[in-house]
């Protein structure tokens, strides 16, 4: 049987949809072998108080997101947003506008450590459940040439502190990680499907 057309029963009564455009977190929640659809909407505002710190900033904009898509869910749907901050001595690094930002965020992270922080929101007509997950990562010292290289060639602007762990920075820089390693590429997806177990068990009791 492939769970893939078949899909896997974690969340019965629900239609699972997943708020977000990036392909990386629809492989991983593809992994899990359940069906859902995407969906996005533009223009969402991700803006977030300044005294919010370290996974108070993803969990706020990831609840920000929810709130959006949920005014338009019908009710048997349960949607997911997340959102995925790179977190590096008390700064967040986003998304690089351009290629000068990038190489500034990747010099910037060279030679030490960084946390990655995930807020995710799953969201019902019934109910919503929080979470974040911190994963710790280890850069190696990086050259200009080394720098320069990733950005000309991956073009990482779409990613949060200007790289990719499934990408060829990944291999050179990653010396290692404390906590997930799915968590880095956007979704913390192991404790995501705890949650989702959760979420069926109380479903299935009410």
């Amino acid at each position: 049987m492939d769970a893939q057309q078949h899909g896997f029963r974690l969340v019965e009564g629900y239609r699972v949809v997943l708020a977000s455009n990036s392909p990386r977190r629809k492989e991983l929640l593809g992994g899990l072998g359940i069906d859902f659809e995407v969906r996005t909407l533009s223009d969402i505002d991700e803006s977030y108080p300044d005294t919010l710190r370290g996974e108070e900033i993803p969990m706020y904009i990831s609840g920000k997101k929810a709130e959006a898509y949920k005014k338009g869910m019908a009710d048997d749907e349960m949607i997911i947003t997340a959102d995925t901050i790179v977190y590096d001595n008390g700064k967040v690094l986003g998304k690089p506008k351009d290629r000068v930002e990038a190489v500034s965020m990747l010099k910037e992270l060279s030679g030490h450590a960084h946390e990655v922080i995930t807020g995710v929101s799953i969201v019902t007509k019934r109910k919503t459940v929080q979470f974040a997950s911190t994963s710790k990562v280890y850069f190696a010292e990086l050259t200009d040439e080394e720098i320069a290289y990733y950005v000309d060639t991956y073009q990482p602007f779409d990613k949060a502190g200007a790289y990719g762990i499934q990408e060829w920075m990944g291999y050179v820089a990653v010396t290692r990680i404390e906590g997930s390693y799915f968590n880095v590429m956007g979704l913390p997806i192991q404790r995501l499907y705890t949650e989702l177990k959760k979420y069926g068990n109380l479903h299935s009791r009410t």
